[in-house]
């Protein structure tokens, strides 16, 4: 099996780069092959040899609501993504991250990804944990 950790990292690069990478550590302690994708700069990676995708970002706007528009357009060039596995996650930023994660929830179900589960992340540990506990298959 193998998975992806996309990222946007948007305005907070090291913070979101740390979370990215302590995700991809949990999920490969399941014994999946994963691969990390800073979504800002390898615009061009394709998804569709992925099993399961995790898209994380940061919202754009203090009191949330908003995504990077270029979330969408990775999505929409990133090959056959519907109907993979994913997981969509936030770094948390300024208020109403709920919302923000929404607005992201609704930019993969677009595209038909199958969304399994959600979080937003305060520190590293956080999404290591739920790296080894997420349901991949």
């Amino acid at each position: 099996m193998r998975a992806a950790v996309v990222y946007f990292p948007g305005s907070k690069k090291k913070e979101m780069t740390e979370i990215s990478r302590s995700l991809a550590r949990g999920i490969e302690s399941q014994g999946v092959s994963v691969d990390l994708i800073d979504g800002e700069r390898d615009i061009n990676t394709k998804l569709t040899i992925y099993n399961y995708i995790a898209l994380g970002a940061v919202g754009t706007t203090l009191f949330g609501g908003k995504i990077d528009p270029s979330i969408p357009r990775f999505l929409s060039n990133s090959g056959m993504v519907a109907g993979k596995r994913s997981f969509a996650f936030l770094a948390k930023k300024g208020l109403r991250n709920s919302k923000t994660l929404r607005v992201l929830m609704k930019a993969m179900e677009h595209e038909g990804m199958f969304l399994k589960l959600s979080d937003v992340f305060r520190i590293p540990e956080e999404a290591e944990a739920i790296g080894k506990k997420l349901h991949l298959e």
